[in-house]
């Protein structure tokens, strides 16, 4: 139907050889860093393939998905709460909130993560009443190091949470209000929902971050997760660039699970959103004008209807 309209315009395609000229140099230059890469034998990969799959290159693994995973659960948790209370009309709440995102914003997450490793050190003992334990004990290395990247990451996860929900219409609050709906249910059934659209692909970013972030519990010190097994490896082979390889291959591994499970849940948490079609002020119809291919169209209907009614 469409070859049948009258007048219609064949346009041809702009030539435009940029971009093509652009993406041809572009791909030259990836061909010649990764044949660099490859032909290079200083980066040793007959040793980063032998040690890529080691038993302690793997349990290093492990142990950094455990630190990733555990402490961002925690730090979801907090950051939810402190942000409640950043919201909150209690002054008390308030200022107690901010001055927890303040100092866990303000101080590096080494310091913080060495201060957690001498818990022991400035606290010996916890006590509870009559009860009291050696905080050694209570605090391992494993749980300091989970600690100090949960409550760090805590504070920046606060103020992504806080944006989210600052971004939901007033108006729907108050109208839920209006009907009786108690603060915490407007927040679990109304705001939260709506907010998650913004706050997934920042938190998606932290959570690599934090990933990459695991490197550092060696001031605790935690000597189990990835990058401390290379570094071991290394010194006792004296080979640091293939291990580094090694390591730096896993965490590109990881980082793209984590990719691909934030663009899920982004597409999920925006659904209704990113459906609506864009009009712009060029393809807008005009009042009381239609385009010729419309009106062909719509003469065809017409004759089809009134054709069928005669029959």
């Amino acid at each position: 139907m469409a070859n049948n309209i009258p007048n219609r315009i064949k346009a041809l395609p702009v030539r435009k050889p940029g971009p093509i000229i652009a993406g041809v140099v572009v791909a030259l230059l990836a061909v010649w860093i990764i044949y660099g890469l490859v032909t290079n034998e200083n980066f040793a990969w007959p040793t980063v393939w032998k040690y890529l799959f080691n038993e302690h290159i793997l349990s290093g693994v492990m142990w950094t998905l455990v630190l990733t995973v555990v402490s961002m659960a925690i730090a979801i948790v907090l950051a939810v709460a402190l942000a409640i209370m950043r919201k909150s009309t209690n002054v008390v709440l308030r200022w107690v909130s901010w001055f927890f995102i303040w100092f866990f914003r303000g101080t590096p997450v080494y310091t913080q993560l060495t201060f957690w490793g001498l818990i022991s050190v400035l606290i010996p003992k916890i006590s509870l009443g009559v009860w009291s334990w050696d905080t050694q004990d209570i605090i391992t290395a494993g749980k300091a190091a989970i600690l100090g990247l949960a409550l760090n990451e805590a504070a920046y996860l606060a103020e992504i949470v806080r944006a989210g929900l600052e971004a939901v219409d007033r108006g729907q609050t108050e109208a839920a209000q209006a009907l009786g709906m108690s603060h915490s249910l407007i927040m679990r059934r109304i705001i939260l929902p709506q907010s998650m659209r913004i706050i997934v692909p920042p938190t998606g970013n932290e959570a690599i971050g934090l990933l990459k972030t695991t490197s550092l519990v060696l001031a605790v010190p935690f000597t189990m997760e990835l990058q401390y097994m290379s570094n071991n490896i290394a010194n006792r082979i004296y080979e640091p660039i293939p291990l580094l390889i090694v390591a730096a291959i896993w965490y590109l591994l990881i980082t793209s699970i984590l990719m691909v499970g934030q663009s899920y849940l982004e597409k999920y948490f925006g659904r209704g959103f990113d459906e609506q079609p864009v009009v712009s002020a060029k393809n807008a119809p005009k009042p009381g004008k239609r385009s010729g291919e419309n009106q062909y169209d719509i003469k065809k209907q017409n004759e089809a209807f009134w054709g069928g009614l005669n029959a």
